[in-house]
């Protein structure tokens, strides 16, 4: 049975400056225009995460970012380390799917499993997360990217994000190595009519759909806050 934690005061007031950098430091898109016919549209990528790396995704290249994804590391004498590959929030609206009954914890879905309405979305949440004393030893393991440390390839995050005043769906394919933690992004899509589920995987709807430029790891922002 997996329980919860509360993190302590300083390291969530890390992870929140964590955030701002997240929103400050991300990357801009390139804002091209998907043909109107189009009912998914695909973006492929390489975008690699480590350790103080973070990233912002604008998944319908309008210039407005919809998601961040941070590579995150905080310590503290007495308290031990926390990291792991954190989902910071970016908006009320741009969010991410979670396990029913375990609101906490972004999912990993597999290809294949529908995103949208009547799924639960939060804002914020760790994919994966270590915790331990001293530098190196985990004392336990949390997320469903951890996967008791051994990290998972090739597994989905369920996006709902906002394109003006319309609720949109999405997903971001990603591995997340196993520990210590890399993540690593290799392609993300969206549906562009409003309130329609996406399907995991899926990068064509009913019409020809052209793909968005490759997205590489040099696009990354580099995030330092909270390093020791």
């Amino acid at each position: 049975m997996k329980t919860t934690t509360t993190l302590p005061g300083s390291v969530q007031h890390q992870l929140n400056m964590y955030a701002l950098a997240a929103t400050a430091a991300g990357v801009s898109m390139l804002a091209l225009t998907p043909p109107s016919e189009a009912k998914v549209v695909y973006t492929k990528a390489h975008i690699v995460l480590h350790r103080h790396q973070g990233i912002k995704l604008d998944l319908n290249h309008d210039g407005v970012p919809d998601l961040a994804l941070v590579c995150a590391f905080t310590a503290s004498s007495g308290i031990g380390f926390y990291s792991g590959v954190f989902v910071p929030p970016l908006s009320t609206r741009n969010r991410v799917n979670v396990v029913r009954g375990h609101i906490y914890a972004p999912s990993a879905l597999p290809a294949g499993m529908k995103v949208g309405s009547p799924d639960v979305f939060i804002a914020s949440g760790y994919a994966a997360r270590a915790v331990g004393k001293g530098s190196k030893t985990v004392s336990f393991f949390y997320g469903n990217w951890a996967n008791s440390g051994k990290g998972l390839q090739n597994r989905y995050l369920g996006v709902r994000f906002a394109i003006k005043k319309t609720t949109h769906y999405g997903w971001v394919r990603m591995s997340v190595s196993k520990w210590p933690f890399v993540a690593t992004l290799t392609g993300y899509a969206y549906e562009t009519v409003p309130n329609k589920p996406i399907v995991t995987g899926k990068t064509k709807g009913p019409d020809e759909v052209t793909e968005q430029p490759d997205m590489t790891s040099g696009t990354l922002g580099r995030l330092a806050l909270g390093s020791r």
